[in-house]
């Protein structure tokens, strides 16, 4: 997750909301002092795509696919994405938003690594642990999370 912003009021974002085995994966962010999804800035020099797939690579490194809807047209015009599965806008801080992109991700394996710069910790969360009072998981997150195991499940 990049620590700067590109744009003054709203930056575009990635999140990926990765299932294997009936659970989701969860970063312990070090910065926001919370449970998240995988995600970060779209740079400059980005498409929505390269995005994505840079940031599960580096904050967790999961073999995946993508589980959105992508379009099989050829064209020598286009770059043809994926389509996000959720849209969103929050606030991060102050005036500051940011646009989120959310996409369901099937990973392959659980094997996963912390990016210990930051995050304080990663976990596979099961339906029951995201509705642990202790893990505090916000609840558009605890949404979110349940929509995209059901997703990969239903597509199994």
């Amino acid at each position: 997750m990049s620590r700067h912003h590109l744009h003054k009021l709203i930056d575009f974002v990635v999140t990926a909301f990765i299932v294997y085995d009936n659970k989701i994966l969860l970063i312990n962010h070090k910065e926001l002092k919370k449970w998240l999804p995988i995600g970060g800035h779209i740079e400059l020099h980005e498409d929505p795509k390269q995005a994505l797939f840079r940031e599960i690579q580096e904050e967790c490194g999961v073999k995946f696919k993508v589980m959105s809807e992508k379009p099989a047209l050829k064209s020598n015009s286009r770059k043809i994405l994926y389509s996000p599965n959720f849209l969103d806008i929050h606030q991060i801080k102050g005036r500051h938003r940011h646009t989120s992109l959310n996409y369901i991700i099937k990973a392959y394996s659980d094997k996963v690594k912390l990016r210990k710069n930051e995050h304080k910790g990663i976990k596979w969360f099961t339906k029951k642990e995201l509705n642990n009072p202790f893990y505090k998981i916000e609840k558009d997150v605890k949404y979110f999370c349940l929509k995209a195991i059901e997703t990969v499940n239903k597509n199994d």
